[in-house]
């Protein structure tokens, strides 16, 4: 029985920003269902109703201090059951990073400007959390733009960790999110042990824009889901230049059940 972790910043029914949000509950719950062992982590925005989606703390893994830009954030985990397919939901919680009335714009249709602060604070706390949960997945599926730094992670600072020693990481790209870099010295400000001179010359990691994002994560994977709609063809001529199981896979709606059997013959040959 596979086990399987999912990383995501969108999934109903607790955001509906993309179709992210969609295949984040239908990918899961399925292979759920199906007879393999589940989890997915995700952050904790403000417009997520704690009492209607019953979330409650997880006192063992709370109380860790996540360092970013020279600052350390406390991080609060809290866990939910997902609605009829009854995987478990860890949302990771900072006051002052996610506690907003809105996901990633201000009332006036802007960019935060934090919002570099807040994905590297994601990405260091679902490997944080991935190491003291004492659960180990055959599988990590990072979907989207905001879990771009964890196969980087897993496969450098955090690779003796017995989580991710065996665990097999597959990247998921999607279309354009955002047009604009999201901040500079975005891996400087991430504070990771990791030598600048092993880093390949093709990736921006200053002030990356959506596209580098997904770049990133891709470099990093052993496998990559290229779900991307055509929006970035630079981002589609790299992944068609890496040396690592490809599934290119657009999510249709009308044709879900194709999409997840995709992926779930692709888990499968990863393990062949």
């Amino acid at each position: 029985m596979l086990k399987v972790l999912y990383v995501t910043h969108e999934m109903d029914p607790y955001t509906g920003l993309t179709e992210l949000s969609n295949i984040a509950r239908v990918l899961p719950q399925t292979l759920q269902e199906e007879g393999m062992e589940v989890r997915v982590f995700m952050p904790r925005y403000g417009k997520i109703n704690e009492r209607k989606h019953r979330l409650h703390e997880v006192i063992r893994l709370s109380g860790i201090n996540i360092t970013v830009a020279d600052e350390d954030n406390p991080m609060i985990i809290k866990v939910a059951s997902l609605p009829i397919a009854k995987i478990q939901i860890y949302f990771l919680d900072n006051e002052d990073l996610f506690h907003r009335k809105q996901f990633f714009y201000d009332d006036d249709e802007s960019f935060f400007e934090d919002n570099d602060i807040r994905t590297l604070f994601f990405n260091k706390g679902v490997i944080e959390v991935a190491t003291k949960l004492g659960w180990e997945p055959d599988i990590i599926h990072c979907h989207g733009w905001m879990g771009n730094l964890i196969p980087m992670l897993a496969k450098t600072s955090y690779k003796n960790e017995p989580v991710f020693k065996n665990s097999k990481i597959i990247y998921s790209t999607y279309s354009n999110y955002f047009d604009h870099p999201i901040g500079e010295n975005y891996l400087e400000n991430a504070h990771i042990n990791v030598d600048d001179s092993e880093l390949p010359s093709e990736l921006n990691f200053n002030n990356p824009n959506c596209s580098d994002l997904y770049k990133i994560g891709a470099a990093y994977a052993d496998a990559v889901v290229n779900s991307s709609n055509g929006s970035m063809k630079d981002l589609n001529d790299y992944i068609d230049t890496l040396d690592k199981p490809v599934l290119k896979h657009i999510f249709d709606k009308e044709h879900e059940e194709e999409y997840i059997e995709a992926n779930k013959n692709f888990y499968r040959s990863l393990f062949s």
